[in-house]
């Protein structure tokens, strides 16, 4: 659009220029250079509405944001803010702590049959995630029993859910909380709309339009928020599941491979 702003106005310069040259030369020309400069006027002005356009929505977001007062719409973008930091932060967190736990169970069981417990080991040091730190720790309490190996698992498998599950109570915290800040704004400023109305002892619209637009931006603003947040939470919920399911069958897998292993050493 700047660009086509930039042609008309390097065209109204070309006609400015022509038209200077034809008005040295005869006068008979200047009711079409006029007409020329009233329709350059009108192209340039469409293009500026057309360019208005294209920025209204941002222009109107802002507009509405700050019509709805800092007081209440300041802490709703807090909530935003620190709602979308700690779900970035957890969804980066638990795409690292995806495991492709068929491919870590079968070169654990390669190392048991081929290195014993200490080869096993050493393949889930070197890997990353929580699959992989459940595994050791059965196969450090191996050498015990079988049952002292899956009350490890167990145990710090559940050590693991709460790693996985950190900082996820505040993301469902600020989408619980920025619609209530919405509709307490809401209720503030209808609560000061009805005190213009009982102060100027008539009913007017114009003397309580204005405040119970900006009352409602508050809960506008606060739904937003909390539609945009529960998206991210709920992603961050399933993550997790798929996560855990992969930890419970990793587990599984685990107390087979270390009893086949126990067997295969009694013969």
């Amino acid at each position: 659009m700047k660009r086509l702003f930039s042609i008309l106005v390097i065209a109204a310069i070309t006609v400015l220029g022509a038209y200077n040259l034809q008005a040295a030369n005869s006068a008979n020309t200047l009711p079409g250079t006029i007409v020329t400069f009233v329709q350059d006027d009108e192209e340039t002005a469409a293009g500026d509405d057309l360019e208005e356009e294209e920025l209204g929505f941002h222009q109107e977001l802002k507009k509405r944001f700050i019509e709805g007062g800092p007081a209440f719409m300041g802490i709703v973008l807090l909530c935003l803010i620190l709602g979308l930091a700690i779900a970035i932060e957890r969804i980066i967190f638990l795409n690292l702590s995806t495991t492709n736990t068929k491919k870590l169970a079968q070169n654990v069981e390669d190392a048991l049959n081929s290195g014993g417990i200490e080869a096993a080991k050493e393949v889930c040091r070197n890997t990353k995630g929580p699959v992989a730190s459940i595994y050791y720790q059965g196969l450090d309490r191996a050498d015990e029993s079988i049952e002292a190996a899956e009350k490890a698992v167990v145990a710090y498998g559940g050590v693991q859910m709460g790693q996985l599950e950190k900082n996820v109570s505040w993301v469902s915290l600020f989408i619980a909380l920025a619609p209530m800040l919405g509709f307490m704004g809401t209720v503030i400023g209808m609560i000061q709309a009805f005190d213009r109305i009982e102060a100027a002892g008539d009913m007017q619209p114009s003397l309580v339009a204005g405040g119970i637009k900006v009352a409602l931006l508050t809960t506008v603003f606060g739904l937003i928020v909390a539609i945009i947040l529960q998206i991210f939470y709920n992603y961050i919920i399933a993550k997790i599941d798929s996560i855990v399911n992969d930890m419970e069958d990793a587990s599984i897998l685990l107390i087979d491979m270390l009893v086949a292993y126990k067997n295969k050493k009694r013969i």
